[in-house]
């Protein structure tokens, strides 16, 4: 409920020293072969972490998901699995390091992070119910309810531990000031520019140089596998125009699970917090004195959101004028709920100490347990009957289909018409072909690619609203190719590869001029039969005609006015540059956005700073047998993905 990981106070700046008195025990950890892990350990055990273990099936669903999202090529996952796998076992490592160091994750918590990311399990405002929440979790990510809150409470802790890092950051005016130069200051520039590109109207390829090149390299040209496929769609808007719910159903439904809709006591309520935690004694007194002075203020008639605004600790509410909502029992701590529910609605609590700091309670409204009527919740039933009863209407159809096509392959079109389905047919497919109106995905493409004639996927999920299952109708084997199907592939390969010698010669040429012209930027360009151009003014990251990346140009933007630099390699081309001219930030604008600024230095730092003590974190625990890698297993896993 409360955002306790952002205090200034000496606690925080205890709890971050002890965090980065750890990364002094090593600054780099690395998976390397016999470095940990060497002992026996089952194969589908990637490492354990205190008393938690990091399978391979969890591994295996970060990397499918990954795929889908093409975050990184498939013919490169052997490579970036350890990697994966490297992020995973620090990301737990911290979280369990935060747990040790006192953070803590409610059910409540977890529950209002569930809710952000999940916002369908929410029909006005109530849960659906576990069915569909698992069913959900199970399609959509291929987790159970136990593994995927496991990952929301992990993920919360390394946000919460980052917020620790951010408050122990020091940005300091100078580095604001530099920045802000940095943004805002601008260049102009004269160049010559060298590129593949200035020279590929100047060569060409014979016929004959693109037959020898093909013989040559005849084993870089290969047709790939490809087949005829046949699929059946179950779409989520097609089945749930069919899904209907008697007025009876509803009621019975209603009747034989009537504790779903009782509601608890609840109260709406809005409190001050000061705090406390890791404070002196004296500064606990001095945020008691505080607290008995605005009570005594809000007493007398003070606008208690105002207060809150400009006195409240807690970051979560303070802007909100210090409003909680509504909250049920067992939400909060003891002393807090017990004083909230004696509370009339108005009504303002005494000065109240909890392990937080010292609160000021005030109940908006306040609501008894009651068993919601049906007419109240009939709309829900329905929603939540009707996506309950489509899942498992989808899944019914798709493994009909399915069953259906093992019998008959070839019949998937009056299969799919039969059941009401849509049919589509692929000729000559290959992974990674687009599939119109379906998508496709990493899961389908798996599972076409490893079939033979007349075989039928499993049923795949598509998308968040799709179940698809697969027939393949006939297969034409990888071949290689005849000249004539890869001849345009050939020519731009040759025309490319001798533009790049050009360019190669030409860039000697370049280096040769900068040193004997005595700066003289026309006279390169002249050597070089090339023009001599001209930049807007610019600053860093903005884009420029006729040059491929700024970024580049950093060296630039640190010259004076009147020299020449270069050359630079700018992504793909040379130049050699010349600054005309030099705009500096105007500083009168800085306040404007030193906030801004500083946020991002800060953020800049913190990553900077966890990533130095996660690596430190790691090590600790290694060393203390409380985190042990099984690299054997780790090699296995990343070869089933080269192979």
């Amino acid at each position: 409920m409360f955002d306790l990981f952002r205090s200034r106070t000496r606690a925080v700046r205890f709890m971050l020293g002890a965090l980065l008195m750890l990364v002094a025990v090593s600054l780099v950890v690395t998976l390397i072969p016999g470095f940990v892990g060497a002992e026996f350990a089952p194969e589908n055990i990637i490492a354990e972490i205190g008393d938690d273990v990091l399978t391979a099936r969890e591994v295996q669903i970060i990397v499918q998901q990954q795929l889908r999202n093409n975050a990184f090529p498939r013919d490169m996952a052997g490579v970036y699995v350890p990697l994966i796998i490297n992020q995973m076992i620090a990301d737990r490592a911290v979280a369990y390091q935060a747990e040790r160091l006192g953070f803590r994750v409610t059910d409540a918590d977890v529950a209002l992070v569930v809710e952000s990311m999940m916002p369908q399990l929410y029909q006005d405002g109530k849960f659906v119910g576990r069915e569909v929440y698992a069913q959900v979790l199970s399609q959509q990510m291929n987790m159970t309810i136990p593994e995927f809150e496991r990952n929301v409470r992990q993920q919360i802790l390394l946000t919460r531990l980052s917020n620790f890092v951010l408050e122990g950051v020091v940005v300091s005016e100078r580095e604001i000031e530099e920045e802000y130069r940095r943004r805002h200051e601008k260049i102009k520039l004269d160049y010559v520019s060298v590129s593949p590109g200035d020279f590929r109207t100047k060569v060409g390829a014979t016929a004959e140089e693109m037959k020898e090149y093909f013989e040559r390299n005849k084993s870089s040209y290969q047709i790939g596998e490809k087949r005829n496929v046949e699929l059946i769609a179950v779409e989520e808007a097609a089945v749930a125009k069919t899904i209907q719910i008697p007025e009876e159903e509803l009621r019975r439904i209603y009747q034989s699970s009537q504790d779903r809709f009782r509601t608890p006591e609840r109260v709406k309520a809005r409190h001050i917090l000061l705090m406390t935690a890791g404070k002196s004694e004296e500064e606990k007194a001095k945020a008691k004195a505080k607290a008995d002075e605005l009570l005594k203020q809000l007493k007398g008639g003070a606008d208690f959101a105002a207060l809150a605004k400009a006195n409240s600790e807690d970051t979560g509410t303070k802007d909100a004028g210090g409003d909680l909502g509504w909250i049920t029992r067992g939400q909060t701590v003891e002393n807090f709920e017990k004083t909230a529910f004696a509370l009339k609605p108005n009504e303002l609590s005494d000065v109240i100490a909890t392990e937080y700091g010292y609160h000021i309670i005030q109940v908006l409204e306040k609501e008894p347990a009651r068993l919601r009527p049906f007419e109240e919740v009939r709309q829900e039933l329905v929603k939540e009957e009707s996506t309950q009863r489509l899942y498992d209407r989808m899944q019914e159809l798709a493994d009909q289909a399915r069953a259906e096509l093992l019998k008959n392959p070839a019949q998937g079109e009056q299969i799919a018409t039969r059941l009401g389905l849509r049919f589509l047919r692929l000729e000559k497919f290959t992974p990674g072909d687009p599939i119109p109106g379906i998508g496709g995905g990493a899961d389908l493409e798996e599972a076409i690619r490893s079939l033979a004639k007349g075989g039928v996927t499993p049923v795949v999920q598509v998308g968040t609203n799709r179940l698809v299952v697969a027939a393949v109708t006939e297969l034409f084997p990888a071949r290689q190719a005849e000249f004539a199907e890869v001849e345009d592939r050939i020519r731009e390969t040759l025309i490319t590869q001798k533009a790049q010698e050009m360019m190669q010669e030409a860039v000697k040429r370049l280096q040769e001029l900068v040193k004997t012209a005595g700066g003289d930027l026309e006279k390169i360009a002249r050597a070089l039969g090339l023009a001599v151009k001209t930049t807007p003014e610019f600053g860093r990251g903005e884009t420029i005609e006729g040059i491929s990346s700024t970024a580049y140009l950093e060296e630039a933007f640190k010259a004076p006015v009147g020299q020449v630099v270069g050359p630079l390699s700018a992504a793909g081309q040379t130049l050699v540059v010349r600054v005309t001219k030099r705009v500096e930030a105007d500083m009168s604008r800085l306040k404007d956005q030193r906030g801004e600024i500083l946020n991002a230095l800060r953020r800049q730092k913190a990553q900077e700073r966890k990533e130095l003590f996660e690596d430190g974190i790691l090590t600790r625990l290694i060393q203390e047998k409380k985190v042990k890698i099984h690299d054997r297993n780790i090699q296995r896993l990343a070869a089933l993905y080269r192979s």
